[in-house]
C-alpha cells in the first residue's frame, strides 16, 4: 500500500482539528487559543487502498511572512513534500476562509476544499452550492459537518481520486495591481525551477520573506534585489505589497462567494444579540466576572464532599498498606518512606486536586466550546494593550487558573517574542488549581462565619476578589516589564471570534478529563513523590533531638514574622515547590511536631490548631497574599526553561512573584498592625 503525504490547512476556528480527529482518530484540541494547535500534528488513515499521512499544519489566515503560524504553515506547504493539500473552510463565513484557500490552490498542484460546519451554516440560513464552488475554484469541493461525521466518506473518496489523478491540478491566478504583476512576471523569469511554482515563490519573496531562496536551496539571486528596489522606489515596501496581495485574494474570494453562497435570512442575528451583552463596554467585563465567580462557586460547593470522601478512602488504603508492611516485618524506615512519606503526600495531592479539577476544567471547557473564551480575551485586550502587552495574554492567563505550566505553554500563540516573554513571566500571578484548596480553606476558616449557601457564596466572592487582585497585579507587572527590561509597544494581532455553538457535552467531558485533569494531576503526582521523601526525612532526622523541620523553621522565623507569617509557613512553601497542594499539609505536620503528613477531619479542628500556633486574621490575610504571589511550582519552572531556553528568564519567573509577594506581605502586615 503506497503512502501519500497530505497537508491539512485552514483558518483558526474552522474545525480543522475536528476534521483531523475524524480522519485519524487522534485527540487534537480545537480552536486558536492556548492549548490548541500552534504546532503541527501528524496522523494516519487508510482508504480505498491508499495509506495517507495527514499533517495538521497550524491554523493561519494567510501565507504572507508574519507570525510563527503563518511561517510554519507556508514552509510546510512549500517545502514539506506534501503531495496534496486539503483546505478546511467555514461554511458560515466562507469568504474569509477562501482567501487562504486560493493561496493554497495556487501553491500546491493537487488541492481540495472541505467546506466544514455545513450544519451550522444551514441552521443560520446560509446555503453553499458546493458544485458551483468547485467549478469556480477548479478543484474538488466537498461539504461536511465533521463533528457529526457528515460528508466524511465523500471527502475520503475525493481525496483518494485526487491523489490518483495524473493531472497537474488547477492553479488560480488572482489579478494583482499592474506593478505587482510586472514584478511577479520578472521574478518568475529568473527563479529556478523547483517544486514551488515561480508565481508562488515570487509572491512570497515580494511579501518580505528574505530567507525564501535559502529555504528553496537556490542561493543568491541578484535579480531579486533589483525587482524589490524598483518596487521600493515606486513606494511599494514589503509590508504594503503583502497587504495588497492579501487584499487581491480576498477580493477574488468575495466574487466567488457572491456566486456560490445564498443567505435566506440574517444569519448573524443571534450572535449579534449575544455579543451585544458579552462584548458590551458596559456589561462585558461584569458579565465575565460573574461567569468566573459562578464557576468558582460551583467548584467550591461541588468539590468539598467528594474531596473529603476521596481523602478518607486513600488514607484508609494507606493504613492498610502500612499494616501489611508491618505484618511482614518490614523495617520501620521503609514503611515510613513508602507510606508515611511518599504515599501520604500523593494521597493528599490527589484528594485535594482531583475533585476541584474534575469540576473546574469541564465548566471552563464548556465556555470555551460555546465560543465565549476568545470573547473574554477580546474584552481584556484593551487592558493588556494599556500595559503594552498582547491581548492574547488574557487567554494564557485564564489557562493559568487550571495549571500555570499549561498557561506558560499556551504563550506560544503570542507572536511577539517580547510580549510572549511578558506573558510567561507573569503567568503565575494568577492562582493555579493547586493553590485554590489553601485559599479556600483560609477563607472559610477566618472570614466566613455563616453556614450553608451563604457561606459558599461569601467564600466565592472573597476568592473572586483574590483572583481579581492577581489579574490586576498581572497588568501592573506587565506594564513595569514593558517600560524597563522588556521595552516596546503593544503589537496588533488577529483573534477569531467563532460563532456561538452548542457545546458537545460528552466530548467536553472526555477532553477536559483526559487532556487536562489527568495531565495536570499526573505532573503534580510526579513532583510530589520526591517531595514526600524529603518531607519525611526532614521530619524524622533529628540531630540533637530537634528535627530538621523545626531547625529550618527557626532559621526562617525572622523573615516570616516580618511578612506577618512564621518560619513554619515559609518552610512549607519551600517544601511545596514540587507541588503547591501540600503546603497546608506540611504546616499541619510541623505544628503537630509529627513525622508524617497529617489530615484533619474538620476545618474547625484545623482553625483551632492554627489559632493555637499564633494565627490571627492578619496572618490569614498575609497567608492568602503569599499563596497568590510566590514562586511557581517545579513543573512550571521546568516549562519556562523549555519555552524560553534560558536559565536567566527561568530564574526571573521564579523571583518576580516572590518579590511582589514579600513586599505586599510586609506592607499589609505593617498596615494591619498599625490600623487594626
Amino acid at each position: 500500500m503506497s503512502e501519500h503525504l497530505v497537508a491539512l490547512a485552514g483558518n483558526p476556528n474552522v474545525g480543522k482539528s475536528t476534521v483531523f480527529n475524524a480522519l485519524t482518530g487522534l485527540r487534537q484540541h480545537t480552536g486558536n487559543w492556548a492549548g490548541k494547535t500552534v504546532g503541527g500534528a501528524e496522523g494516519r488513515f487508510s482508504h480505498d487502498g491508499l495509506d495517507i499521512i495527514l499533517e495538521d499544519i497550524p491554523g493561519t489566515y494567510s501565507l504572507n511572512p508574519g507570525s510563527g503560524e503563518e511561517n510554519a504553515a507556508a514552509d510546510f506547504l512549500y517545502f514539506g513534500g506534501a503531495e496534496a493539500a486539503v483546505v478546511v473552510c467555514d461554511a458560515s463565513c466562507l469568504e474569509r476562509s477562501l482567501g487562504l484557500a486560493l493561496r493554497v490552490i495556487e501553491a500546491v498542484p493537487k488541492t481540495m476544499v472541505c467546506v466544514n460546519l455545513m450544519d451550522e451554516a444551514e441552521s443560520r440560513g446560509i446555503e453553499v452550492d458546493t458544485e458551483k464552488l468547485g467549478e469556480l475554484l477548479g478543484v474538488p469541493v466537498v461539504g461536511m459537518a465533521a463533528r457529526s461525521g457528515r460528508g466524511l466518506t465523500e471527502m475520503k473518496d475525493d481525496l483518494c481520486s485526487l491523489l490518483r489523478s495524473d493531472e497537474p491540478g488547477c492553479r488560480v491566478a488572482v489579478k494583482l495591481p499592474e506593478i505587482l504583476e510586472e514584478a511577479v512576471t520578472a521574478l518568475g523569469e529568473v527563479l529556478p525551477e523547483s517544486g514551488v511554482s515561480a508565481r508562488t515563490a515570487a509572491l512570497r519573496i515580494l511579501s518580505g520573506d528574505e530567507d525564501f531562496t535559502k529555504k528553496a536551496g537556490w542561493g543568491d539571486i541578484p535579480e531579486i534585489s533589483e525587482v524589490t528596489e524598483h518596487l521600493s522606489t515606486e513606494g511599494w515596501d514589503s509590508e504594503k505589497t503583502a497587504d495588497e496581495i492579501s487584499a487581491a485574494f480576498m477580493r477574488r474570494a468575495g466574487e466567488i462567494v457572491s456566486e456560490a453562497v445564498c443567505e435566506t435570512r440574517n444569519s448573524d442575528r443571534r450572535d449579534r444579540m449575544l455579543d451585544n451583552i458579552f462584548l458590551s463596554r458596559r456589561f462585558g467585563i461584569p458579565v465575565m466576572i460573574v461567569l468566573l465567580g459562578f464557576i468558582l462557586w460551583l467548584t467550591i460547593v461541588g468539590a468539598n464532599y467528594p474531596s473529603k470522601l476521596l481523602g478518607e478512602a486513600l488514607f484508609a488504603l494507606g493504613s492498610t498498606m502500612s499494616d501489611g508492611l508491618n505484618s511482614v516485618g518490614a523495617p520501620w524506615w521503609l514503611e515510613g518512606v513508602l507510606i508515611q512519606g511518599i504515599y501520604r503526600t500523593l494521597a493528599w495531592v490527589v484528594s485535594v486536586m482531583l475533585p476541584p479539577m474534575a469540576i473546574f476544567f469541564p465548566l471552563f471547557t464548556l465556555l470555551e466550546d460555546a465560543g465565549y473564551l476568545p470573547r473574554a480575551a477580546f474584552e481584556l485586550d484593551g487592558c493588556f494593550r494599556c500595559a503594552n502587552a498582547c491581548g492574547k495574554q488574557a487567554i494564557t492567563m485564564a489557562m493559568g487558573f487550571g495549571c500555570n505550566a499549561c498557561g506558560v505553554t499556551g504563550c506560544r500563540i503570542i507572536d511577539s517574542p517580547r510580549e510572549r516573554l511578558i506573558a510567561i513571566l507573569t503567568n503565575s500571578f494568577v492562582p493555579c488549581n493547586g493553590r485554590f484548596p489553601t485559599l479556600i480553606a483560609v477563607i472559610t476558616m477566618f472570614f466566613v462565619t455563616a453556614g450553608g449557601m451563604a457561606s459558599s457564596l461569601l467564600s466565592s466572592l472573597i476568592l473572586l476578589g483574590v483572583i481579581m487582585l492577581g489579574a490586576v497585579m498581572t497588568l501592573i507587572v506587565s506594564k513595569l516589564l514593558s517600560v524597563t527590561v522588556l521595552r516596546g509597544e503593544a503589537s496588533s494581532f488577529t483573534l477569531e471570534l467563532p460563532p456561538y455553538r452548542k457545546p458537545q457535552l460528552l466530548k467536553v467531558l472526555v477532553r477536559s478529563v483526559l487532556d487536562r485533569t489527568v495531565l495536570v494531576l499526573g505532573r503534580a503526582c510526579t513532583a510530589a513523590v520526591p517531595c514526600g521523601l524529603v518531607i519525611w526525612l526532614m521530619a524524622n532526622v533529628s540531630p540533637g533531638g530537634i528535627s530538621l523541620l523545626e531547625r529550618f523553621s527557626d532559621v526562617l522565623s525572622p523573615a516570616g514574622e516580618l511578612m506577618g507569617l512564621d518560619g513554619m509557613i515559609l518552610l512549607a512553601f519551600l517544601l511545596g515547590f514540587p507541588a503547591n497542594e501540600i503546603v497546608m499539609s506540611v504546616i499541619i505536620m510541623g505544628y503537630l511536631s509529627g513525622n508524617r503528613l497529617t489530615e484533619l477531619a474538620e476545618l474547625s479542628q484545623l482553625r483551632e490548631l492554627l489559632t493555637v500556633n499564633g494565627w490571627t486574621v492578619r496572618t490569614a490575610v498575609c497567608m492568602m497574599i503569599f499563596t497568590l504571589f510566590h514562586f511557581p511550582c517545579a513543573t512550571t519552572c521546568l516549562t519556562v526553561k523549555k519555552e524560553t531556553g534560558s536559565i536567566k528568564w527561568t530564574v526571573a519567573s521564579f523571583m518576580l512573584p516572590v518579590f511582589v509577594g514579600v513586599l505586599l506581605c510586609i506592607g499589609v502586615n505593617a498596615a494591619m498592625k498599625y490600623f487594626v
